[in-house]
């Protein structure tokens, strides 16, 4: 056998062991999130038995009785993600069409690794800074206007009536969206910057101003990772746990308004995970983490479908 024979099946041992390997971690992701499902039914089966799918849709939390529902932490966790994305996303997309198309040359670098340390920033601190300092300083000073200014206008007003605690649904979607938002600008300003210098040339060429060429030539390029971003952010939002916890108020209720102390999945689980005693009320809390699993899962799905749409839409009105 000669040398060069010896070297192709040496490469053909080598092919055939990379795609094996390869296959061997995609299904290893597989059966790990297999396992994290069924240790999540597992676990919480006893709640499942008792309490069904009225569960989901039952308000009451209240350990001493044993009576346990989740809708008003599934209320909050929606409700803060959604406030946090509405407040995120459009700053998002302002730093990065700033940073792509605006921003002089000496400017982005130091701000882009300004908005990527930011992103490393752990939740905690977050939480503190959210309940010592900004909750505060909110409450003094943001809340009052926002009540007698907002508070009385019409169909929106009572959104902003409500006690000046600084802490609630409000503060935990604030702070949510300060740390998202460098997540959603990074995949944002990463995806502006890949579209085809040509295309944006010729678009300015043609009289397009900045905004023009920004509106329909960069976000029709990009669409699909602008979407990915957001999906990025709103799984940030969904799972965050301490910073939440320090500042959403932590009680079991539906909100009245904004303003109003409410509860999220993962702040309930950080609460009382440590102290729950009996089998009944763990069982309630990881049903909780199951209906948080499921509920990322649909977000994900949905945002793939949205994708699958746009792009099978690619050309249809051209």
């Amino acid at each position: 056998m000669t040398a060069q024979e010896l070297r192709l099946k040496q490469q053909k041992r080598q092919d055939a062991a990379f795609r094996i390997s390869t296959r061997l971690f995609a299904i290893l992701v597989l059966v790990l999130l297999a396992a994290i499902i069924g240790s999540l039914v597992y676990g919480a089966w006893p709640a499942i038995t008792t309490y069904g799918l009225p569960f989901i849709t039952t308000v009451e939390w209240n350990p001493v009785t044993s009576a346990y529902g989740g809708w008003d932490s599934i209320y909050g966790t929606l409700l803060t993600s959604f406030i946090a994305l509405l407040i995120a996303v459009p700053v998002s997309f302002g730093i990065a069409v700033f940073l792509t198309e605006l921003s002089p040359i000496w400017l982005r670098r130091p701000l882009g690794i300004a908005i990527e340390l930011l992103a490393g920033v752990p939740s905690i601190i977050f939480g503190m800074w959210g309940l010592f300092v900004f909750a505060p300083w909110f409450a003094d000073n943001i809340q009052p206007w926002l009540m007698e200014h907002v508070g009385t206008l019409p169909y929106v007003g009572w959104l902003f009536q409500g006690a000046p605690m600084g802490i609630g649904l409000f503060t935990a979607s604030l702070i949510l969206s300060v740390m998202v938002i460098p997540y959603i600008t990074s995949v944002m300003r990463d995806v502006f910057e890949v579209t085809p210098a040509m295309l944006k040339e010729s678009a300015y060429g043609l009289g397009a101003t900045t905004w023009e060429v920004v509106w329909n030539v960069v976000i029709p390029y990009t669409k699909n990772g602008i979407i990915g971003g957001i999906m990025l952010g709103l799984g940030r939002a969904l799972g965050e746990t301490m910073a939440v916890t320090f500042v959403i108020g932590n009680a079991h209720r539906i909100p009245g308004n904004l303003f109003d102390p409410t509860t999220s999945i993962a702040a309930t689980l950080a609460n009382e995970f440590a102290e729950a005693a009996s089998e009944i009320h763990i069982a309630s809390l990881i049903y909780l983490g199951l209906l948080l699993f499921l509920i990322t899962f649909v977000v994900l799905v949905a945002s793939k479908i949205m994708l699958m749409r746009l792009q099978r839409n690619e050309g249809a009105h051209s």
